[in-house]
């Protein structure tokens, strides 16, 4: 991958039909800790923050660094150390904040939960470090015993669940290396440095560790002896809340594979840890022994309080991978051998895994997590499996407690568990959408249809898939109320109603709105947890500029909701797709031009930090938002600010380097309209257009020269950029966004080496399959691109591309309150946001359907208007 795609997992168990956080929004209070509702002590003053309840005494003044108690836990005992802490903070004064009830804490302490709060349950803010030592030792007196999961970054008081780390106590912001805001820590003579929060313990170097703590970091460092790891680790295949997958050579320079496991953390669905997992997959490899296919198992080993298992390194790449290579209908224009040629290898694949799974089940287990990402195939087409922590003696196997979603059948035990994931991966191999299972259930069965048809193949041969895939009555009778109302547009005959299709994406993303939540209006991707609610790519600002836009009305609440979250905060990002400039865009597109202004105002400090140039966060963005402003305004101070932020960009651009695009050997680039260089070309484009200057259209060609270096060939003869395992298209990351900045600096200059690559990077966004339908990493990005393309030059119409695309919109069509919806980044929930949700197929509609250049802002040229009009060219 080329962009960080956060594992979905912890934010689907607060809702079955959005991503959300477990806590006070999911309307289930039955797990809350029962101090979650009380009123503040007296003397105290109490208030929430998402998940946390924060208590603070009257009148005190938190100090804004320093050594911090975090108190961890598991859902057994949770209670039990939310009682004792409350009752010991409030009885010293002492600040503290707990999460507000078991579920959160479940949620934080799961297999992919994020590691840096696994098993946090408390925080308590001690003034001093005599205040620090004192707490450290009553509390831990009186909580010793009691289990919790190691927290990575901090370090262990004794034996028991308290841990200790120095960082910030308040809210404040720097931006790292590469110009991301991040939470900061000051250092002595004032400067704001990041408060690091990486998974190991280290304290700032100019703090001196407590002498009080010398024993603990002494037992920490204790196990690291190279007798107790005699490995030398290479590289890290994964990480998991559970621990890590390492490739390392061990004593015997063997080639290995180390899986690790933390104690009380990567819980499944039945509450077992990862430890109780590694032994699992022990036991069962151990069974397995001599199997060809199954790893060899080396070792078992425990170094300080981690387990770690020793196994053969098996050759060759996932089953993920393979199909990236190869599936067909990513590529532009297969023809029919292609087609036969496929199938008959896929099946030939097929049979290999199946008859691998067979040897299992000879010796009594059940694979029990069968999916692509835990199949190896090698350069002959041979096949391993990997991954046995859910493989169990058949006797055992009823429900796991873990699966992956499209393949693990709902009510299924023993051999069927796995008989049912073969049938969904051999579709898979002819049609990789069963993660859409989770939204839909009969959906896989029904896409069997679909793989029948386009590959040609006998009617009836895939019955046996029918069978197997069809949903139970169980799987049926879990899909939410929201989701089972049949859908009242029909995307797929031969005439849609496209006014209507529009009217209905629309209704469902107004539907979704939850204006009395602060911390988000729209349900959208994880990522609007990870930065706010409010953000152009993943928030509010973003959708009611997409309603807008695309003539589906203005929403005055909705406004409001916005103003207020302007209001309330101001961005830490400064960036335009996920900061403060983004949200200004809005505003002031909406008429709200005073606190757009503010906004801009304020960031300004942030904007000084910014070292990447992207449109995404960088430079790019927040220039064309600022000659934006001054086209809108017709105040010329943020025109020359824009052009202060153009010096920074071009300086960038001259020594073809900056943070952010290049994401490191092996992982690929961030070449493209939104991470990549072409952001940077757009905004030169549109300088050279504001100002005649040639030296910005000079720097436009260099910046699109830059993202084709990161671009190869394709065996359909398309131009993609490299993203390591895979060759990516797409609008985001891709090579769609190159074409349409390409094009439209060829119309102010020739350019021998764009003029090459523009009909291979237009040739990318051709192929009718893509595994998400969203705007920037999806299908609706690739319609767009095309659209536009062929509106500017109709002579060069890519064949039956864009109506390919429009017809198979209803591949991912599902109903919420019969209105349309898509599903966001990995068809875990439905989103509505921007980036990866229905405003974006919106968008992408209008401009197939209108003809509209500017589905994103700045895509169209800057035309002279008066002050606070409309300057958009249609």
């Amino acid at each position: 991958m080329t962009t960080t795609r956060p594992q979905p997992e912890a934010y689907c168990q607060a809702d079955p039909v959005f991503y959300d956080i477990s806590g006070r929004h999911t309307g289930d209070d039955s797990s809350a800790f029962h101090q979650s509702t009380l009123p503040a002590p007296a003397g105290w003053e109490r208030r929430e923050t998402d998940v946390w309840i924060v208590h603070t005494p009257l009148g005190h003044t938190l100090p804004p660094q320093g050594w911090k108690i975090h108190i961890s836990a598991l859902p057994g005992n949770a209670r039990r150390i939310v009682d004792a802490a409350w009752e010991y903070c409030v009885r010293h004064g002492l600040p503290f904040k707990f999460l507000r009830g078991v579920d959160v804490l479940t949620t934080h302490s799961l297999k992919y939960a994020p590691r840096s709060s696994s098993g946090k349950l408390v925080t308590i803010y001690p003034s001093d470090e005599e205040q620090l030592r004192r707490t450290l030792e009553e509390l831990g007196q009186r909580l010793e015993g009691e289990a919790g999961p190691y927290i990575l970054t901090d370090l262990r008081w004794n034996a028991g669940p308290l841990h200790v780390r120095y960082g910030g106590f308040v809210s404040r912001y720097c931006t790292d290396a590469d110009g991301t805001p991040v939470h900061a820590i000051e250092r002595p003579d004032g400067t704001l440095v990041p408060d690091r929060r990486r998974p190991v313990f280290e304290v700032p170097e100019w703090v001196e560790l407590p002498g009080f703590l010398a024993d603990q970091l002494a037992a920490r460092q204790a196990g690291g002896s190279p007798a107790d790891f005699p490995y030398t680790v290479e590289r890290a295949l994964h990480f998991s809340n559970g621990g890590g997958v390492y490739l390392a050579k061990d004593s015997e320079q063997r080639q290995v594979v180390l899986k690790e496991a933390r104690p009380h953390a990567g819980l499944d669905g039945r509450g077992r840890d990862a430890v109780a997992r590694l032994d699992r997959e022990r036991r069962a490899l151990e069974r397995l022994a001599g199997i060809p296919g199954i790893p060899r198992l080396y070792e078992h080993r425990v170094v300080w309080e981690h387990h770690f298992l020793s196994v053969q390194h098996m050759p060759g790449d996932t089953l993920q991978g393979w199909l990236a290579r190869h599936y067909p209908l990513t590529r532009t224009g297969p023809d029919a051998r292609a087609l036969s040629d496929y199938v008959e290898r896929a099946g030939e694949l097929a049979d290999r895994i199946e008859r691998l799974v067979a040897r299992v089940h000879e010796r009594g287990m059940v694979f029990g997590d069968l999916h692509p990402a835990n199949i190896l195939v090698d350069d002959e087409d041979e096949v391993a499996l990997v991954d046995f922590e859910l493989a169990v003696p058949v006797e055992e196997a009823d429900r796991l407690g873990l699966g992956h979603p499209g393949f693990a059948g709902t009510g299924r035990t023993g051999y069927a568990m796995d008989l049912h994931a073969l049938a969904a991966l051999r579709l898979w191999l002819l049609f990789p959408l069963n993660g859409l299972n989770e939204l839909d259930p009969g959906r896989t069965a029904r896409f069997v249809d679909v793989a029948e048809r386009r590959f040609a193949l006998p009617a009836g041969s895939l019955d046996r898939l029918r069978r197997e895939l069809a949903p139970s009555e169980e799987a049926r009778n879990k899909v939410p109320a929201a989701l089972r109302e049949p859908l009242r547009v029909d995307l797929d005959t031969a005439l849609p109603n496209w006014g209507a299709i529009r009217k209905s994406l629309a209704e469902a993303v107004v539907l979704s709105a939850t204006p009395h939540r602060t911390d988000r209006l729209f349900p959208g991707d994880v990522r609007q947890f990870m930065t706010d609610g409010a953000n152009f790519a993943y928030g509010a600002a973003g959708v009611l500029w997409a309603l807008h836009t695309c003539g589906a009305g203005r929403y005055p609440e909705y406004e409001q909701w916005l103003l207020d979250a302007a209001g309330r905060d101001v961005p830490p990002r400064p960036g335009f797709y996920d900061g403060a400039h983004g949200i200004a865009h809005v505003l002031a597109r909406l008429g709200h031009l005073d606190t757009a202004a503010r906004l801009v105002h304020t960031s300004r400090e942030a904007v000084a930090q910014v070292r990447e140039v992207s449109l995404f966060r960088g430079t790019a963005g927040i220039g064309l938002n600022l000659l934006d402003l001054a086209a809108r305004t017709g105040d010329d101070v943020y025109r020359r600010r824009a052009l202060e932020l153009a010096e920074r960009t071009a300086a960038a651009v001259t020594a073809g380097e900056a943070p952010g695009i290049m994401a490191g050997p092996g992982h690929g680039s961030r070449a493209g309209l939104l991470r990549g260089w072409t952001g940077a070309a757009l905004f030169f484009l549109r300088l050279y257009e504001e100002t005649a200057d040639a030296a910005h259209l000079g720097l436009a060609v260099r910046a699109l020269h830059l993202d084709l270096d990161l671009c190869t060939p394709a065996d359909d003869g398309s131009l993609q950029v490299d993203g390591g395992f895979r060759q990516l298209p797409y609008l985001e990351v891709g090579s769609a966004g190159i074409a349409l900045v390409a094009d439209e600096v060829l119309a102010h200059r020739p350019d021998a080496r764009l003029e090459r690559a523009l009909p291979a990077l237009a040739r990318s966004a051709e192929p009718e399959f893509t595994i998400e339908p969203h705007l920037f990493g999806g299908r609706a990005g690739l319609l767009a691109t095309l659209a536009v393309l062929r509106g500017r030059h109709p002579e060069r119409d890519p064949g039956l591309a864009v109506e390919r695309h429009l017809t198979r919109l209803h591949w991912h069509a599902l109903s919420f309150h019969g209105q349309l919806a898509f599903p966001g980044e990995q068809l875990r929930r439905i989103s509505m946001d921007l980036a990866t949700g229905g405003p974006g197929v919106l968008l992408a509609l209008s401009a197939a359907l209108d003809g509209r250049r500017d589905f994103l802002p700045f895509l169209a040229p800057f035309t002279a208007t008066a002050p606070g009009a409309e300057h958009r060219a249609p």
